[in-house]
């Protein structure tokens, strides 16, 4: 049941969920005990009925639960200018549909996408200064949406991308004045650029509104060779301190789980996500401590 005077651990319905019903999978993960269920573009279709997306935010209050954001993530560092509108275009369509469906909150990354052959690269396809230029407009052109229909864009900041640790998302942030781009806090990524993860949680506060539980391992480069996302807890994060720190700051948000453990998901679990989702759950008991 979500509860502001209580942990609200969620769970995002990707990795093995893509093909699942909507109501399976909020039923499967209120089983669980999870109170919040992120949502991605698997299940959330701009282009669907709206009464047809209301159901992403009605069936999880009808198990207790809330639908904590929408990952919409799109790549906005691009050469080509059709896919950049195109883009553009798709995120503004899934802030008018969250806006009617009840949903306040978007979950963006910048880019480039290190993991994308087609993305290009900094400092060999263009500069670091025409990627930001790209990044910026895009918020200036998404932003007047998302006031108007009253939905957050929770940025989070990703690895290789021009928003990637604790500085360079500074850099974002002082770029506009708005309530409404905020942070979604995947803790995995300061981490990897070594940054202080209590001292980010005090400087960005006012930002947060949206956290990941996510762990890691490694130096930056690429996936499953510099670093990976290992299971939580069997990474470098200091889970007590992150987590004393948010209720530092008196954050009563949801608590995330994004399943990464990519190997382990396949060789292991078989591929059943509720396998991965009561895996993490039991971890989640042992690594944060409940609130007092």
């Amino acid at each position: 049941m979500f509860n502001k005077n209580q942990r609200n651990f969620g769970y995002m319905a990707s990795l093995g969920f893509q093909s699942w019903t909507v109501e399976d999978i909020v039923r499967e993960l209120a089983r669980l005990g999870y109170s919040c269920v992120e949502w991605t573009l698997a299940h959330f279709n701009p282009q669907k009925d709206h009464s047809e997306l209301a159901r992403l935010s009605e069936l999880p209050e009808k198990y207790g639960m809330k639908a904590s954001e929408i990952v919409v993530q799109q790549d906005f560092v691009t050469l080509d200018a059709s896919l950049y509108e195109s883009r553009l275009a798709l995120v503004n369509d899934c802030i008018s549909a969250a806006g009617k469906t009840g949903i306040d909150m978007l979950n963006l990354f910048t880019g480039p996408a290190p993991w994308d052959p087609k993305a290009p690269r900094l400092g060999t396809d263009l500069s670091e200064g025409e990627a930001w230029k790209l990044v910026l407009e895009a918020f200036r052109r998404l932003l007047p949406a998302a006031e108007k229909e009253r939905v957050y864009l929770a940025v989070e900041p990703v690895f290789g991308h021009m928003c990637h640790d604790y500085y360079s998302t500074r850099e974002l942030l002082r770029q506009f004045d708005s309530e409404y781009l905020v942070i979604n806090l995947d803790p995995s990524h300061f981490q990897l650029y070594g940054n202080d993860l209590p001292w980010v949680v005090e400087q960005l506060a006012p930002y947060i509104r949206h956290v990941h539980l996510k762990d890691v391992v490694g130096k930056p480069g690429m996936p499953g060779r510099e670093f990976t996302f290992p299971l939580l807890g069997e990474g470098t994060i200091d889970w007590n301190s992150f987590t004393q720190a948010l209720d530092k700051i008196n954050y009563r948000g949801a608590l995330s789980v994004e399943f990464e453990a990519f190997g382990y998901f396949e060789k292991v679990l078989e591929g059943d996500p509720i396998k991965a989702a009561a895996l993490s759950m039991d971890q989640i008991t042992h690594i944060i401590p409940p609130l007092v």
